[in-house]
Protein backbone atom coordinates (compact mmCIF):
# COMPACT_ATOMS: atom_id res chain seq x y z
CA UNK A 1 0.00 0.00 0.00
CA UNK A 2 1.59 3.47 -1.19
CA UNK A 3 0.19 6.88 0.33
CA UNK A 4 1.42 10.12 -1.12
CA UNK A 5 4.80 11.16 -0.57
CA UNK A 6 5.61 13.56 1.89
CA UNK A 7 5.44 17.34 0.57
CA UNK A 8 8.82 18.83 1.61
CA UNK A 9 7.33 22.08 1.61
CA UNK A 10 5.09 21.32 3.23
CA UNK A 11 6.99 19.70 6.50
CA UNK A 12 9.10 23.10 6.61
CA UNK A 13 5.93 25.19 7.08
CA UNK A 14 4.95 23.14 10.07
CA UNK A 15 5.90 25.54 12.57
CA UNK A 16 4.17 28.37 10.38
CA UNK A 17 1.12 26.14 10.53
CA UNK A 18 0.88 25.79 14.28
CA UNK A 19 1.59 29.39 14.53
CA UNK A 20 -1.21 30.38 12.59
CA UNK A 21 -3.50 27.57 14.35
CA UNK A 22 -2.81 28.64 17.94
CA UNK A 23 -3.92 32.11 17.21
CA UNK A 24 -7.38 31.11 17.08
CA UNK A 25 -8.03 28.10 18.79
CA UNK A 26 -6.89 27.02 22.31
CA UNK A 27 -3.74 25.13 23.63
CA UNK A 28 -5.41 22.16 23.85
CA UNK A 29 -6.53 22.71 20.37
CA UNK A 30 -3.50 22.04 18.43
CA UNK A 31 -1.99 19.10 19.36
CA UNK A 32 1.93 18.53 18.43
CA UNK A 33 3.76 16.12 20.66
CA UNK A 34 5.03 12.91 19.40
CA UNK A 35 3.74 10.94 21.71
CA UNK A 36 0.26 12.49 22.02
CA UNK A 37 0.29 12.21 18.09
CA UNK A 38 0.86 8.17 18.24
CA UNK A 39 -3.17 7.85 19.72
CA UNK A 40 -4.26 9.08 16.27
CA UNK A 41 -1.70 7.31 13.79
CA UNK A 42 -3.82 4.77 12.66
CA UNK A 43 -7.65 3.69 12.31
CA UNK A 44 -9.92 0.64 12.80
CA UNK A 45 -7.69 -0.93 9.64
CA UNK A 46 -5.10 -1.36 12.01
CA UNK A 47 -2.41 -2.57 9.55
CA UNK A 48 -1.10 0.87 8.95
CA UNK A 49 0.26 3.58 11.09
CA UNK A 50 1.50 6.92 10.70
CA UNK A 51 1.91 9.85 12.48
CA UNK A 52 0.09 13.01 10.94
CA UNK A 53 1.87 16.81 10.82
CA UNK A 54 -0.49 17.73 13.77
CA UNK A 55 -3.98 17.16 15.23
CA UNK A 56 -6.71 19.50 15.31
CA UNK A 57 -9.45 19.57 17.63
CA UNK A 58 -12.04 22.75 16.43
CA UNK A 59 -15.55 22.65 18.49
CA UNK A 60 -17.24 24.67 16.01
CA UNK A 61 -18.38 25.07 12.71
CA UNK A 62 -16.19 28.31 12.21
CA UNK A 63 -13.41 27.23 13.65
CA UNK A 64 -13.53 24.47 11.01
CA UNK A 65 -13.93 26.63 8.04
CA UNK A 66 -10.87 28.88 9.42
CA UNK A 67 -8.78 25.65 10.04
CA UNK A 68 -9.95 24.33 6.16
CA UNK A 69 -9.42 27.89 4.66
CA UNK A 70 -5.79 28.45 6.48
CA UNK A 71 -4.62 24.31 5.07
CA UNK A 72 -5.82 26.06 1.26
CA UNK A 73 -3.96 28.56 1.67
CA UNK A 74 -0.41 27.10 2.98
CA UNK A 75 -1.25 24.11 0.98
CA UNK A 76 -1.46 21.32 3.63
CA UNK A 77 -3.64 17.57 3.51
CA UNK A 78 -6.77 17.45 5.57
CA UNK A 79 -7.79 13.71 6.84
CA UNK A 80 -11.01 14.15 8.71
CA UNK A 81 -11.46 11.66 12.13
CA UNK A 82 -14.37 11.05 13.67
CA UNK A 83 -13.84 8.23 16.17
CA UNK A 84 -11.82 6.51 13.74
CA UNK A 85 -13.50 3.29 13.88
CA UNK A 86 -12.85 2.70 9.94
CA UNK A 87 -12.30 -0.72 8.70
CA UNK A 88 -11.10 0.87 5.80
CA UNK A 89 -8.16 2.79 6.10
CA UNK A 90 -10.71 5.71 5.54
CA UNK A 91 -8.95 8.12 8.75
CA UNK A 92 -4.81 6.78 7.93
CA UNK A 93 -3.15 10.30 8.32
CA UNK A 94 -0.54 11.57 6.29
CA UNK A 95 2.77 12.47 7.18
CA UNK A 96 2.19 16.51 5.94
CA UNK A 97 -1.16 16.23 6.59
CA UNK A 98 -3.54 16.93 9.76
CA UNK A 99 -5.94 15.49 11.22
CA UNK A 100 -9.13 17.18 11.72
CA UNK A 101 -10.52 15.47 14.66
CA UNK A 102 -14.03 16.19 15.41
CA UNK A 103 -14.79 14.29 18.52
CA UNK A 104 -15.66 17.56 20.10
CA UNK A 105 -18.73 18.33 17.82
CA UNK A 106 -20.68 15.92 20.50
CA UNK A 107 -23.85 17.51 20.89
CA UNK A 108 -27.67 16.80 20.08
CA UNK A 109 -28.99 19.86 18.79
CA UNK A 110 -32.69 19.54 17.92
CA UNK A 111 -35.02 16.39 18.49
CA UNK A 112 -38.25 16.83 16.94
CA UNK A 113 -40.49 13.88 17.28
CA UNK A 114 -43.98 16.15 15.10
CA UNK A 115 -41.21 15.91 12.05
CA UNK A 116 -39.33 12.57 12.90
CA UNK A 117 -36.14 13.58 13.02
CA UNK A 118 -33.15 14.65 15.08
CA UNK A 119 -30.31 17.11 14.46
CA UNK A 120 -26.65 16.19 16.14
CA UNK A 121 -23.55 16.82 15.65
CA UNK A 122 -20.77 15.01 13.43
CA UNK A 123 -19.22 13.42 16.48
CA UNK A 124 -22.19 12.25 18.65
CA UNK A 125 -22.51 8.27 18.20
CA UNK A 126 -24.66 6.36 16.18
CA UNK A 127 -26.32 4.66 19.70
CA UNK A 128 -26.86 8.07 21.46
CA UNK A 129 -29.43 9.33 18.90
CA UNK A 130 -31.26 5.93 20.16
CA UNK A 131 -30.74 6.64 23.80
CA UNK A 132 -32.11 10.23 23.12
CA UNK A 133 -35.70 9.39 22.11
CA UNK A 134 -36.43 5.86 23.34
CA UNK A 135 -38.26 7.37 25.91
CA UNK A 136 -40.52 8.18 23.65
CA UNK A 137 -40.79 5.08 21.83
CA UNK A 138 -38.23 5.90 18.70
CA UNK A 139 -35.19 4.95 17.39
CA UNK A 140 -32.42 5.56 14.54
CA UNK A 141 -32.56 2.25 12.67
CA UNK A 142 -29.34 2.05 10.71
CA UNK A 143 -27.22 -0.11 13.70
CA UNK A 144 -23.64 -0.65 13.13
CA UNK A 145 -21.71 -3.58 15.19
CA UNK A 146 -19.51 -0.36 16.48
CA UNK A 147 -22.42 1.99 17.51
CA UNK A 148 -21.47 2.56 20.94
CA UNK A 149 -18.57 4.08 19.47
CA UNK A 150 -19.11 5.10 16.09
CA UNK A 151 -20.42 8.55 15.22
CA UNK A 152 -22.64 9.52 12.64
CA UNK A 153 -20.01 12.33 10.89
CA UNK A 154 -17.88 8.88 9.89
CA UNK A 155 -21.35 7.03 9.65
CA UNK A 156 -22.36 9.34 6.50
CA UNK A 157 -18.67 9.48 5.25
CA UNK A 158 -18.51 5.40 4.99
CA UNK A 159 -22.41 5.28 3.92
CA UNK A 160 -22.79 3.06 7.03
CA UNK A 161 -25.17 0.05 7.34
CA UNK A 162 -25.90 -2.33 10.16
CA UNK A 163 -28.22 -5.41 10.99
CA UNK A 164 -31.19 -3.96 10.22
CA UNK A 165 -30.51 -2.15 7.04
CA UNK A 166 -32.06 -5.08 5.13
CA UNK A 167 -35.29 -3.06 6.05
CA UNK A 168 -34.54 0.04 6.88
CA UNK A 169 -31.63 1.19 4.75
CA UNK A 170 -28.25 2.67 5.24
CA UNK A 171 -27.35 5.60 6.37
CA UNK A 172 -28.37 7.41 3.09
CA UNK A 173 -32.05 5.91 3.03
CA UNK A 174 -32.41 7.58 6.71
CA UNK A 175 -30.35 11.27 6.14
CA UNK A 176 -32.69 14.40 5.47
CA UNK A 177 -29.76 16.91 5.82
CA UNK A 178 -26.53 17.74 6.13
CA UNK A 179 -24.16 20.64 6.87
CA UNK A 180 -20.31 20.82 5.42
CA UNK A 181 -17.56 22.84 5.28
CA UNK A 182 -15.39 22.64 1.89
CA UNK A 183 -12.09 22.66 1.69
CA UNK A 184 -11.97 26.54 0.87
CA UNK A 185 -13.70 27.41 3.90
CA UNK A 186 -17.16 27.73 2.76
CA UNK A 187 -20.07 26.19 4.67
CA UNK A 188 -22.84 24.06 2.38
CA UNK A 189 -26.10 23.11 3.76
CA UNK A 190 -28.41 20.41 2.01
CA UNK A 191 -31.52 19.54 2.71
CA UNK A 192 -33.79 19.30 6.38
CA UNK A 193 -36.56 18.78 8.48
CA UNK A 194 -38.01 17.30 5.02
CA UNK A 195 -37.98 14.76 1.84
CA UNK A 196 -36.79 15.05 -1.71
CA UNK A 197 -35.34 18.76 -1.59
CA UNK A 198 -35.44 20.38 -4.48
CA UNK A 199 -32.31 20.62 -7.20
CA UNK A 200 -29.18 18.45 -7.29
CA UNK A 201 -29.55 14.92 -4.91
CA UNK A 202 -25.84 16.34 -3.24
CA UNK A 203 -26.93 14.52 -0.19
CA UNK A 204 -26.20 11.38 -2.67
CA UNK A 205 -23.11 12.39 -3.58
CA UNK A 206 -21.76 13.46 -0.03
CA UNK A 207 -23.24 10.28 1.92
CA UNK A 208 -20.68 7.60 0.91
CA UNK A 209 -17.90 10.03 -0.01
CA UNK A 210 -15.58 9.07 2.65
CA UNK A 211 -14.30 12.34 3.82
CA UNK A 212 -13.10 13.21 -0.26
CA UNK A 213 -15.31 16.03 -0.87
CA UNK A 214 -16.31 17.92 2.80
CA UNK A 215 -16.26 17.81 6.40
CA UNK A 216 -19.46 17.00 7.98
CA UNK A 217 -20.10 18.88 10.59
CA UNK A 218 -23.88 18.72 11.24
CA UNK A 219 -26.20 15.91 10.46
CA UNK A 220 -30.30 15.70 10.70
CA UNK A 221 -31.46 11.93 10.65
CA UNK A 222 -34.74 10.24 10.25
CA UNK A 223 -36.22 8.49 13.38
CA UNK A 224 -38.64 5.73 13.22
CA UNK A 225 -41.87 4.57 15.86
CA UNK A 226 -39.91 1.58 17.25
CA UNK A 227 -41.74 -1.44 16.13
CA UNK A 228 -45.01 -2.86 18.56
CA UNK A 229 -43.26 -6.06 18.10
CA UNK A 230 -40.09 -7.67 17.68
CA UNK A 231 -39.10 -11.18 17.22
CA UNK A 232 -36.07 -13.39 16.64
CA UNK A 233 -35.62 -16.80 15.03
CA UNK A 234 -31.67 -18.43 15.38
CA UNK A 235 -32.11 -21.44 12.82
CA UNK A 236 -29.18 -23.87 12.46
CA UNK A 237 -27.88 -25.87 9.53
CA UNK A 238 -25.48 -28.29 8.84
CA UNK A 239 -24.18 -26.64 5.67
CA UNK A 240 -23.36 -23.51 4.69
CA UNK A 241 -25.43 -24.36 1.10
CA UNK A 242 -29.06 -24.86 3.31
CA UNK A 243 -28.88 -21.59 5.03
CA UNK A 244 -27.79 -19.98 2.29
CA UNK A 245 -30.77 -21.30 0.00
CA UNK A 246 -32.97 -20.57 3.46
CA UNK A 247 -32.28 -17.22 3.01
CA UNK A 248 -33.00 -17.15 -0.45
CA UNK A 249 -36.71 -19.05 0.05
CA UNK A 250 -37.06 -16.01 2.63
CA UNK A 251 -37.34 -13.01 0.63
CA UNK A 252 -38.43 -15.21 -2.61
CA UNK A 253 -40.90 -15.55 -0.29
CA UNK A 254 -41.99 -11.61 -0.32
CA UNK A 255 -41.05 -11.63 3.53
CA UNK A 256 -38.50 -8.41 4.09
CA UNK A 257 -37.68 -9.31 7.46
CA UNK A 258 -36.08 -6.53 9.49
CA UNK A 259 -32.53 -8.43 9.41
CA UNK A 260 -31.20 -11.99 8.44
CA UNK A 261 -27.45 -12.39 9.93
CA UNK A 262 -25.29 -15.68 8.47
CA UNK A 263 -22.25 -17.13 10.74
CA UNK A 264 -20.60 -19.96 9.91
CA UNK A 265 -19.12 -22.69 12.56
CA UNK A 266 -16.04 -21.07 13.30
CA UNK A 267 -17.59 -17.95 14.34
CA UNK A 268 -20.51 -19.16 15.39
CA UNK A 269 -18.41 -21.15 18.48
CA UNK A 270 -15.94 -18.39 18.69
CA UNK A 271 -19.20 -16.00 19.63
CA UNK A 272 -20.78 -18.64 21.92
CA UNK A 273 -17.46 -19.06 23.84
CA UNK A 274 -17.25 -15.13 24.42
CA UNK A 275 -20.98 -14.09 25.41
CA UNK A 276 -22.60 -17.63 26.09
CA UNK A 277 -25.99 -16.40 23.56
CA UNK A 278 -26.85 -20.42 23.31
CA UNK A 279 -26.20 -21.07 20.03
CA UNK A 280 -26.02 -24.59 18.72
CA UNK A 281 -22.81 -26.11 19.19
CA UNK A 282 -23.12 -28.64 16.48
CA UNK A 283 -24.21 -26.80 13.67
CA UNK A 284 -22.81 -25.86 10.44
CA UNK A 285 -24.24 -22.40 10.21
CA UNK A 286 -26.12 -20.20 11.93
CA UNK A 287 -29.37 -17.83 10.65
CA UNK A 288 -30.47 -14.81 12.93
CA UNK A 289 -33.83 -13.65 11.26
CA UNK A 290 -35.79 -10.86 12.86
CA UNK A 291 -39.25 -10.09 12.32
CA UNK A 292 -40.82 -7.09 13.47
CA UNK A 293 -44.31 -4.62 12.95
CA UNK A 294 -47.46 -5.30 14.62
CA UNK A 295 -48.14 -8.48 16.52
CA UNK A 296 -50.44 -10.10 14.44
CA UNK A 297 -47.76 -9.31 11.30
CA UNK A 298 -44.98 -10.69 12.95
CA UNK A 299 -47.04 -13.50 14.71
CA UNK A 300 -48.15 -15.20 10.73
CA UNK A 301 -44.24 -14.18 9.30
CA UNK A 302 -42.41 -16.26 11.99
CA UNK A 303 -44.42 -19.05 11.12
CA UNK A 304 -43.77 -18.94 7.31
CA UNK A 305 -40.31 -18.36 7.98
CA UNK A 306 -39.90 -21.24 10.64
CA UNK A 307 -41.68 -23.39 8.18
CA UNK A 308 -39.24 -21.97 5.11
CA UNK A 309 -36.55 -22.92 8.01
CA UNK A 310 -37.65 -26.83 8.05
CA UNK A 311 -37.92 -26.98 3.98
CA UNK A 312 -34.43 -25.72 4.07
CA UNK A 313 -33.18 -28.64 5.89
CA UNK A 314 -32.74 -26.95 9.28
CA UNK A 315 -31.38 -28.79 12.03
CA UNK A 316 -32.83 -26.52 14.75
CA UNK A 317 -35.34 -23.53 15.10
CA UNK A 318 -35.65 -21.18 18.29
CA UNK A 319 -38.23 -18.81 18.45
CA UNK A 320 -37.40 -15.80 21.02
CA UNK A 321 -40.03 -15.39 23.65
CA UNK A 322 -39.41 -12.43 25.26
CA UNK A 323 -37.38 -9.30 24.18
CA UNK A 324 -34.46 -10.14 26.52
CA UNK A 325 -34.15 -13.69 24.70
CA UNK A 326 -34.26 -11.82 20.98
CA UNK A 327 -31.17 -9.41 22.70
CA UNK A 328 -29.53 -12.15 23.90
CA UNK A 329 -29.85 -14.21 20.45
CA UNK A 330 -28.11 -10.97 18.69
CA UNK A 331 -25.73 -10.22 21.70
CA UNK A 332 -23.64 -12.89 19.97
CA UNK A 333 -23.72 -11.41 16.43
CA UNK A 334 -22.63 -8.21 17.85
CA UNK A 335 -19.96 -9.82 19.64
CA UNK A 336 -18.39 -11.68 16.86
CA UNK A 337 -15.70 -9.45 15.70
CA UNK A 338 -14.29 -9.35 19.20
CA UNK A 339 -14.64 -12.85 19.86
CA UNK A 340 -12.16 -13.84 17.03
CA UNK A 341 -9.67 -12.42 19.56
CA UNK A 342 -9.79 -15.57 21.68
CA UNK A 343 -8.90 -17.52 18.07
CA UNK A 344 -6.24 -15.49 16.35
CA UNK A 345 -3.86 -12.56 17.43
CA UNK A 346 -4.66 -10.71 14.41
CA UNK A 347 -8.20 -10.23 12.25
CA UNK A 348 -8.28 -9.03 8.55
CA UNK A 349 -12.39 -7.82 8.05
CA UNK A 350 -13.28 -8.09 4.57
CA UNK A 351 -16.27 -6.04 2.90
CA UNK A 352 -17.73 -7.23 0.22
CA UNK A 353 -21.63 -7.27 -1.82
CA UNK A 354 -22.42 -10.46 -3.86
CA UNK A 355 -25.98 -11.69 -5.52
CA UNK A 356 -27.65 -13.77 -2.37
CA UNK A 357 -28.17 -16.61 -5.04
CA UNK A 358 -24.49 -16.64 -4.94
CA UNK A 359 -23.98 -17.31 -1.43
CA UNK A 360 -23.26 -20.99 -1.72
CA UNK A 361 -20.43 -20.67 -4.48
CA UNK A 362 -18.77 -18.18 -2.92
CA UNK A 363 -18.26 -20.14 0.18
CA UNK A 364 -17.39 -22.87 -1.48
CA UNK A 365 -14.73 -20.53 -3.09
CA UNK A 366 -13.72 -18.72 -0.15
CA UNK A 367 -12.99 -22.40 1.76
CA UNK A 368 -10.99 -22.89 -1.51
CA UNK A 369 -8.33 -19.83 -1.07
CA UNK A 370 -8.71 -20.82 2.95
CA UNK A 371 -6.76 -23.93 1.88
CA UNK A 372 -4.55 -22.13 -0.82
CA UNK A 373 -3.20 -19.14 1.53
CA UNK A 374 -3.04 -21.71 4.86
CA UNK A 375 -5.34 -19.09 7.07
CA UNK A 376 -8.36 -19.69 9.06
CA UNK A 377 -11.36 -17.59 8.04
CA UNK A 378 -14.82 -16.84 9.86
CA UNK A 379 -17.50 -15.70 8.12
CA UNK A 380 -20.16 -13.29 9.44
CA UNK A 381 -22.91 -11.24 7.37
CA UNK A 382 -25.50 -9.48 6.70
CA UNK A 383 -27.12 -12.67 4.57
CA UNK A 384 -29.88 -10.40 3.42
CA UNK A 385 -28.90 -8.42 1.63
CA UNK A 386 -25.85 -10.18 0.20
CA UNK A 387 -22.84 -8.08 2.36
CA UNK A 388 -19.88 -10.29 3.50
CA UNK A 389 -17.63 -9.82 6.13
CA UNK A 390 -15.56 -12.48 6.00
CA UNK A 391 -12.84 -12.54 8.64
CA UNK A 392 -9.30 -13.71 7.97
CA UNK A 393 -7.57 -14.92 10.89
CA UNK A 394 -3.50 -14.51 10.60
CA UNK A 395 -0.49 -13.47 13.37
CA UNK A 396 1.15 -10.27 12.31
CA UNK A 397 4.27 -11.59 14.36
CA UNK A 398 4.48 -13.87 11.86
CA UNK A 399 6.41 -12.76 8.91
CA UNK A 400 4.36 -12.95 5.59
CA UNK A 401 1.33 -13.39 7.50
CA UNK A 402 -0.17 -10.17 6.58
CA UNK A 403 1.13 -9.77 3.32
CA UNK A 404 -0.39 -13.41 2.99
CA UNK A 405 -4.00 -12.16 4.43
CA UNK A 406 -4.06 -8.89 2.13
CA UNK A 407 -3.73 -11.29 -0.82
CA UNK A 408 -6.61 -13.71 0.94
CA UNK A 409 -9.02 -10.60 1.05
CA UNK A 410 -8.20 -9.23 -2.63
CA UNK A 411 -9.10 -12.37 -3.98
CA UNK A 412 -12.15 -12.39 -1.89
CA UNK A 413 -13.46 -9.07 -3.31
CA UNK A 414 -12.37 -10.18 -6.84
CA UNK A 415 -14.30 -13.12 -6.61
CA UNK A 416 -17.15 -10.32 -5.38
CA UNK A 417 -17.17 -8.61 -8.16
CA UNK A 418 -16.65 -11.75 -10.39
CA UNK A 419 -19.90 -13.14 -9.40
CA UNK A 420 -21.91 -9.99 -10.19
CA UNK A 421 -21.32 -7.86 -6.68
CA UNK A 422 -19.54 -4.89 -5.60
CA UNK A 423 -16.24 -4.09 -3.38
CA UNK A 424 -17.85 -2.51 -1.10
CA UNK A 425 -21.36 -2.86 1.05
CA UNK A 426 -20.84 -0.55 4.06
CA UNK A 427 -17.08 -0.30 5.15
CA UNK A 428 -15.99 2.11 2.59
CA UNK A 429 -13.06 1.69 -0.20
CA UNK A 430 -10.56 3.88 1.94
CA UNK A 431 -7.01 2.55 1.11
CA UNK A 432 -7.72 -1.15 1.62
CA UNK A 433 -9.63 -1.58 -1.50
CA UNK A 434 -8.10 1.49 -3.58
CA UNK A 435 -6.01 -0.43 -5.85
CA UNK A 436 -8.89 -2.86 -6.43
CA UNK A 437 -11.50 -0.17 -7.81
CA UNK A 438 -10.52 -1.15 -11.60
CA UNK A 439 -11.49 -4.59 -10.52
CA UNK A 440 -14.96 -3.19 -11.04
CA UNK A 441 -14.58 0.57 -12.40
CA UNK A 442 -13.15 1.45 -16.12
CA UNK A 443 -10.88 4.25 -16.09
CA UNK A 444 -13.90 6.64 -17.95
CA UNK A 445 -15.90 5.56 -14.58
CA UNK A 446 -12.74 6.20 -12.24
CA UNK A 447 -12.12 9.91 -14.03
CA UNK A 448 -15.83 11.07 -14.05
CA UNK A 449 -15.86 10.56 -10.45
CA UNK A 450 -12.69 12.16 -9.89
CA UNK A 451 -14.59 15.05 -11.60
CA UNK A 452 -17.05 15.71 -8.67
CA UNK A 453 -13.63 15.68 -6.61
CA UNK A 454 -12.78 18.46 -8.49
CA UNK A 455 -15.77 20.06 -8.01
CA UNK A 456 -15.67 20.22 -4.34
CA UNK A 457 -11.89 20.00 -3.61
CA UNK A 458 -9.89 21.35 -6.98
CA UNK A 459 -6.50 21.38 -4.99
CA UNK A 460 -6.87 17.70 -3.59
CA UNK A 461 -6.43 18.26 -0.24
CA UNK A 462 -9.13 16.31 1.36
CA UNK A 463 -8.16 12.54 2.13
CA UNK A 464 -5.54 12.27 -0.67
CA UNK A 465 -4.59 8.95 -1.04
CA UNK A 466 -8.12 7.09 -0.61
CA UNK A 467 -10.36 5.65 -2.57
CA UNK A 468 -8.40 6.21 -6.11
CA UNK A 469 -5.68 4.33 -7.17
CA UNK A 470 -4.39 7.07 -9.57
CA UNK A 471 -5.47 10.75 -8.57
CA UNK A 472 -5.38 12.81 -11.56
CA UNK A 473 -5.27 16.74 -11.09
CA UNK A 474 -8.09 18.64 -11.49
CA UNK A 475 -6.53 20.52 -14.66
CA UNK A 476 -5.28 17.41 -15.69
CA UNK A 477 -9.30 16.09 -16.19
CA UNK A 478 -10.23 18.63 -18.67
CA UNK A 479 -7.64 17.08 -21.29
CA UNK A 480 -8.65 13.71 -21.13
CA UNK A 481 -10.28 11.59 -23.80
CA UNK A 482 -9.60 13.90 -26.58
CA UNK A 483 -11.22 11.92 -29.40
CA UNK A 484 -11.27 13.80 -32.86
CA UNK A 485 -10.22 16.80 -31.56
CA UNK A 486 -13.59 16.41 -29.63
CA UNK A 487 -14.04 16.11 -25.72
CA UNK A 488 -17.04 13.93 -25.06
CA UNK A 489 -20.19 15.62 -24.24
CA UNK A 490 -18.71 19.26 -25.21
CA UNK A 491 -21.83 21.39 -23.57
CA UNK A 492 -20.83 20.29 -20.29
CA UNK A 493 -18.47 22.19 -18.33
CA UNK A 494 -14.71 21.66 -17.78
CA UNK A 495 -12.76 21.77 -14.54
Amino acid sequence: MLMPAPDPRVLARRGELTRRLRAFLAPEQVVEDQTALRAYETDGLTAYRQRPLLVVLPETTAQVSSILALCTELGVKVVPRGAGTSLSGGALPLADGIVLGLGKFNRILDVDFDNHCVTVQSGVTNLAITEAVRERGFYYAPDPSSQIACTIGGNVAENAGGVHCLKYGMTSNNLLGLEVVLMDGSVLRVGGKYMDPEGYDLLGVLAGSEGLLGVVTEVTVRILPQPQSARALLMGFSSNEDAGNCVAQIIGAGIIPAGIEMMDQLAIQAAEAYCRAGYPADCHALLIVELDGPRAEVDELSESVRELGMRCNATSIRVSATDEERLRIWAGRKAAFPAMGALSPDYYCMDGTIPRGKLAEVFTRMSELSRQYGLRVANVFHAGDGNLHPLILFDSNRPGDLEKAEAFGADILRLCVQVGGVLSGEHGIGVEKRDLMPEFFSSTDLEQQQRVKCAFDPGGLLNPGKVFPTLHRCAELGRLHVHHGQLPFPHLPRF
